[in-house]
This record gives C-alpha cells, sequence and structure tokens, in this order.
C-alpha cells in the first residue's frame, strides 16, 4: 500500500516517523469524563436475546451470558472501549450491557478529537507490558496515540472494520477445520479401540454400555487385570522427566513440558507405562511413556502386564468414550476427580496382542497425519492474526495511507 507524502519525527520512540499533518496525543486527552447512568426502561434491540442484555467479560469470551436485570444495564454515552484490567483485552462495545467481571474499566473516547472506532484500534497497538497486572490502567496513562484528522480517522477506522472482518472470517474458517479434523481424530480412535479395524467383522454386545458392541472374537476385561497400579512415591532426581498434568496437551497425549514446576515427590514410571489423569478427567489428559520419569501430582502410573500393550491401552484410555465414562463416575464440585478403583474396575475391550499392534499402527499413521495437517491450519492462523496486528499498527501509526482503500 501507498505511504503519505511526507513524515516528521513523533517524538514517541515506539510509534515512530507520523504523517506531516498527524500530531501526537498524550493519554490525558483521549478521554472525556462520564458519570454511566443506568436505566430501567431500555428497547429492546437487535443485540438482545429473548429480551435479555449481554453481561460483558473482560475475558476472551466477552459475552458471558445474558440477564433481564435492567437496572443493572449501562446505557448512556456510548459507544465506550471495555479494557481488561487483568487480562489486558480491549473491546469495543455499542450497545447496552451488563458488567459482569471485577477489574474492568470503560474508556470512554473523546470524540471532539477521537473517532471512537479508530480509538479502539490504536488502543489494540499499544505495547502494554506483561508485569504488573492489576496496575494497566495506570500503564495506558504512559502511552500516546498518532493522531490524524477526524475525516481520516473514520477512514482508517472503515478499512480496518473492513479488512479486520475478512481477516477475522478467514481464522474462524481455519479454526473451525481444525475442530472438523480433531472431530475426526477422535472419531478414528473411539471405532478402533472398540470395533476394530474389520468393518465387515461379525459383532456381539459387549454388555458395557459405553463400549456397545464389539467384534465377536474380542472379550471384556476390568482394567486392574490387565495393568497393575504403580503407587510408591520417591523423589526425583535433580535432571529428572517430571511430568504433571498441566504439562499435557489435551486428546492427544503431547508432553509440553517435560520438567514439572512441582517440587514434591512422584511415582516412578519407565518406558511402557501409561499416565492418567484422575482430576478434572473430563480434560482428557493421557500419556504413553517413552522414556523413565516421575509422575506428579494427580496422574495416576499404569503398568500393563504383558509387554507391548502400553500404547494400545494409552489410546483406549484417551478414547472420548472411556474418559466420558470415567468423568460420570467424578465427585466433587470444583475440582471433581474419580476415585483410582473405579479407573481400575473400568471394563474395556481387549482383543489379540497381534490385533492391538496392527490397531496401534493403523492410529499411529493416522493420528500423525491429522496432527501435520493440525499443525499447518495452526501456523495459518498464526499468520494471519500476525498480519491483523500488523496491518492495525501501520495503519493507526501512518505508516501506509489507506485512505483510498476504503
Amino acid at each position: 500500500m501507498k505511504r503519505y507524502p511526507e513524515y516528521k519525527e513523533s517524538g514517541v520512540e515506539w510509534i515512530g516517523k507520523i504523517p506531516k499533518h498527524w500530531k501526537i496525543l498524550p493519554f490525558m486527552h483521549w478521554l472525556k469524563k462520564v458519570k454511566t447512568k443506568k436505566k430501567t426502561s431500555i428497547p429492546k434491540m437487535d443485540y438482545q436475546e429473548s429480551g435479555k442484555f449481554p453481561i460483558i467479560d473482560q475475558g476472551a469470551s466477552f459475552i458471558a451470558g445474558w440477564t433481564d436485570l435492567t437496572d443493572s444495564v449501562i446505557s448512556d454515552n456510548l459507544p465506550v472501549v471495555i479494557f481488561g484490567d487483568h487480562t489486558r483485552i480491549f473491546k469495543y462495545v455499542d450497545f447496552p450491557f451488563t458488567l459482569g467481571a471485577d477489574g474492568t474499566q470503560l474508556l470512554y473516547p473523546n470524540d471532539d478529537i477521537l473517532n471512537p472506532r479508530f480509538f479502539y484500534y490504536a488502543l489494540l497497538n499499544l505495547k502494554i507490558p506483561n508485569e504488573g497486572y492489576s496496575r494497566h490502567y495506570r500503564y495506558l496513562r504512559k502511552f500516546s496515540v498518532a493522531c490524524p484528522a477526524l475525516p481520516t480517522q473514520r477512514k482508517i477506522a472503515n478499512f480496518l472494520d473492513r479488512k479486520t472482518e475478512q481477516i477475522d472470517e478467514l481464522i474462524h474458517i481455519k479454526a473451525r477445520q481444525i475442530e472438523l479434523l480433531q472431530e475426526h481424530r477422535t472419531a478414528l480412535i473411539n471405532q478402533a479401540v472398540t470395533k476394530g479395524l474389520d468393518p465387515n467383522v461379525e459383532m456381539k454386545p459387549s454388555g458395557v454400555e459405553w463400549i456397545g458392541e464389539i467384534p465377536k472374537h474380542w472379550k471384556i476385561e476390568k482394567i486392574k487385570h490387565v495393568a497393575t497400579l504403580v503407587s510408591e512415591k520417591s523423589t526425583p532426581e535433580t535432571d529428572a522427566i517430571k511430568i504433571s498434568p498441566e504439562n499435557v496437551e489435551s486428546k492427544t497425549g503431547k508432553v509440553l513440558d517435560f520438567y514439572s514446576s512441582y517440587d514434591s515427590s512422584g511415582v516412578k514410571f519407565q518406558v511402557g507405562d501409561v499416565l492418567f489423569n484422575k482430576i478434572r478427567v473430563y480434560l482428557n489428559k493421557v500419556v504413553f511413556a517413552e522414556y523413565d520419569g516421575y509422575s506428579l501430582g494427580e496422574m495416576i502410573v499404569m503398568r500393563p502386564s504383558l509387554q507391548g500393550m502400553g500404547k494400545y491401552l494409552f489410546y483406549l484410555m484417551l478414547s472420548s468414550r472411556f474418559i466420558e465414562y470415567c468423568d460420570s463416575l467424578s465427585y466433587g464440585a470444583k475440582m471433581p476427580r474419580t476415585a483410582v478403583d473405579d479407573i481400575l474396575n473400568a471394563q474395556i475391550p481387549i482383543t489379540s496382542d497381534k490385533e492391538q499392534r496392527q490397531i496401534v499402527n493403523f492410529l499411529e499413521g493416522k493420528t500423525k497425519q491429522i496432527d501435520e495437517l493440525i499443525t499447518a491450519e495452526q501456523r495459518k492462523i498464526k499468520l494471519l492474526k500476525e498480519y491483523r496486528q500488523s496491518l492495525i499498527s501501520e495503519a493507526v501509526t501512518g505508516k501506509i495511507d489507506v485512505r483510498g482503500e476504503v
């Protein structure tokens, strides 16, 4: 895209040069003082759900719920930019709402000199530091924004509205593609560990609700009859691998960090063991050990009775059907967990060693292909987000002239 005809130094290091006729606007000029009013009589509008008003949260979900308590609805002096004091997230709002979280600041732009949408995009470009989460609003006082004339601001805001909507739609499409790939991955595992690989095999009732029918030559066993619980704890060596639930990716068994920060004793596991997280089982955190190490926190260690069975047991316990079954047995509201005895007494489908290896080889190949596709889509999303942020930054600091692009 083209640049403005002439530039000058802004005097602000992180902004750099700005177009000659732009100015720098310090924080004290950004906002107007507003006494937020609340109404008890508000007309129904398109954004409402069944006559209720959105509850705005500072988190990524943005709309956290709905309320019909009109006396708590903020409706005057809009639009407003909501700043999550703890999450450092800016949201633009131009409809009545209720605040649903503490630590949320309402920033009303001084619309005599700032277009509200331009103001919002300028805020997205601020380089807010990571430290001092509880003091982020105070950090805003240190910043300035590059400010063109109002007609130019409106053109920049309109351009960014259109371009970011296009980029966000592409991100949404790719995120949905990842969801479909993950669903396909889950379905493959469920099918393989409960029905096998032969679609024409004769089936029989398993007698276990979560399993359903199984191939006629398969059998049902309790986990405790095919694996032993390892429970003896010891102190890990300084350089030992230490795995705790927060280091494990949900639904894939991928370990994100092999050196947990937990400073405690753990259960020593060895190659071929299966680690299963028994707290908040629905998070689906299961690991197949390809190395020796220590399991910390709430991950129990199971050692298969037969050599080579570990990977089959891993896929079976990773299956969403098994996870849903174990989760149904959990107790406790805030941090639900499943009793170890309930896990060990869970019934699972078992086939011959040869067929187990065939299933494992099939799933290894298929999940690897799917994971590579997911990684590729995640990389594209990352690049799109970087492009989106770069476009905002270049436009609101005048590095590109978008006035003719609208």
